[in-house]
């Protein structure tokens, strides 16, 4: 389809996007994103904000996730390596709860689509890593939520074996398990009356 390859994952919804490089010994072009390829793959959505981050090796950020303006994420590395992972947090979802994980880098150019209703983090591999996302919504720190990066019951395998040491924030570190969470709008576990 066009300049992308677009791969269904395990989880419904969830995209890893593999760009056609073109390529000679002065360098490449690629196109990271093309309204009509991406439509054509069924993947519709409008993006408004599109966000950058660079870390250390070592760093990890995440699960982080907004309840009443949810973003999807196209995100991308456009230096170092990063390993990604999405959780499903979409109660009426055939794979709630699971989660994907998929190495991210500048030499691979591999994208994952993250659609709304996801918990998002990822992990530095490399010295450093430029991370670039595009969202569907715009960010609104009062609505910003997370989930705690090792949660037991999502158990999530971060490869960790060759890195010296984590780097999280304050407010990583400190995120709320998936059974402090289950009062959110579209998580959901156990009895309801709706």
């Amino acid at each position: 389809m066009g300049n992308f390859n677009f791969i269904k994952t395990k989880i419904k919804d969830l995209y890893i996007i593999e760009p056609k490089v073109f390529g000679d010994d002065r360098g490449y072009f690629m196109e990271s994103y093309n309204q009509q390829d991406f439509f054509e793959a069924g993947l519709n959505m409008i993006f408004v904000q599109d966000n950058e981050s660079k870390s250390k090796k070592g760093v990890l950020r995440g699960l982080h996730f907004q309840t009443k303006h949810p973003q999807g994420k196209l995100v991308r590395v456009t230096q170092g390596e990063v390993w990604d992972v999405a959780v499903d947090l979409r109660k009426n979802s055939p794979t709630f709860l699971q989660w994907e994980g998929v190495y991210l880098s500048e030499k691979n150019k591999r994208q994952l689509y993250i659609p709304e209703g996801f918990a998002h983090g990822f992990v530095v591999i490399s010295n450093e890593a430029m991370f670039n996302y595009k969202c569907t919504n715009f960010y609104d720190p009062d609505d910003d939520s997370g989930l705690l990066w090792n949660d037991k019951e999502i158990g999530i395998n971060w490869p960790l074996h060759h890195l010296e040491h984590l780097i999280l924030s304050t407010k990583d570190q400190t995120q709320k398990t998936l059974s402090e969470l289950t009062n959110l709008p579209f998580i959901y576990k156990g009895e309801t009356n709706e």
